[in-house]
């Protein structure tokens, strides 16, 4: 029988953890149509089909799960054997594969990503950035970047950021013959963007003060998700936002926005990268968590 070699099993699990031919083929390197030929060709010479195929969905069939089931540990194994060699090299080389948010890759892509690609030549990086949080291990990435209260308690942490900050925030034209809102209650009397999480859910507007936590449940004309098209709602002079205040930086000091409520809007603890303690750290990954102790975000 034909023996799949690694990198037919290596597309398999590409294909399995992104659900796409597309997005799995833009980590391979290779165009979709030679990625469905080889997953194709390889089930035509192991005689079992691997995956269910419509036209809007991919999904594993009960065989692609138990063959999954036990390459994927057996490719960790060889990628982390991989490693061990390479941590005896002068400069690591490699793929370091990183899960985050859109607003978090922004953040860090520059100063760190950035960075790190031009002091280590032979490294790649592959940035993957998505709203839910996902299971790193289970999904083949290195690591990941999410805020510190998100990252999962058995997961070593490595500060990102300093401290972080959401601020309310609206435009001259807005406030222009209205009250500024001095307290949070303030804020049922204004039209509000309201922001979406990527689960869909509505992202609440959260303050606190002397001890008090409060939450309002903000109305408004417009909803947007993300933070890019709710500064640009702000800026229009639509209604008030509720934003990063790194992502609101440029606008504040240009006067395009006006703060509100900053005494409600403490810092609270920023981004981290984790990753698992209980697996061989490879060489490029100790390298970005070195040079995120050196220079930060």
């Amino acid at each position: 029988m034909h023996r799949a070699g690694m990198f037919e099993l290596n597309a398999v699990v590409a294909v399995a953890t992104h659900r796409s031919f597309r997005a799995a083929a833009a980590e391979l390197g290779i165009s979709p149509s030679a990625l469905s030929h080889a997953i194709a060709a390889l089930e035509q010479k192991m005689a079992v089909r691997l995956f269910h195929r419509t036209t809007r969905s991919v999904a594993l069939t009960e065989t692609g799960e138990r063959f999954l089931a036990r390459i994927r540990p057996a490719l960790r194994e060889i990628s982390e054997a991989m490693d061990l060699v390479n941590d005896f090299r002068d400069t690591p080389s490699g793929t370091l594969r990183i899960n985050t948010s859109e607003d978090a890759a922004k953040m860090i892509l520059t100063p760190l990503v950035l960075e790190f690609l031009k002091r280590y030549p032979q490294m790649r990086v592959d940035l993957v950035s998505e709203g839910r949080l996902v299971d790193i291990i289970a999904e083949g990435f290195d690591a990941g970047i999410r805020l510190a209260e998100s990252v999962p308690r058995d997961m070593i942490a490595v500060p990102c950021t300093s401290e972080l900050r959401f601020v309310v925030v609206g435009a001259p034209s807005y406030l222009h013959g209205r009250e500024h809102p001095l307290v949070p209650a303030d804020l049922t009397r204004h039209q509000c963007i309201r922001g979406r999480l990527p689960s869909g859910a509505p992202l609440r507007w959260e303050f606190a003060k002397r001890g008090e936590s409060v939450v309002i449940e903000v109305d408004g004309v417009l909803g947007v998700g993300g933070s890019s098209l709710t500064l640009e709602a702000a800026l229009s002079g639509i209604g008030l936002a509720y934003v990063s205040e790194r992502a609101a930086r440029e606008h504040l000091i240009g006067g395009r926005l006006i703060a509100l409520l900053e005494d409600w809007t403490p810092p609270f603890p920023g981004l981290c990268l984790y990753y698992s303690g209980h697996r061989h750290v490879p060489a490029g990954l100790r390298a970005f968590v070195d040079l995120i102790k050196e220079v930060g975000v």
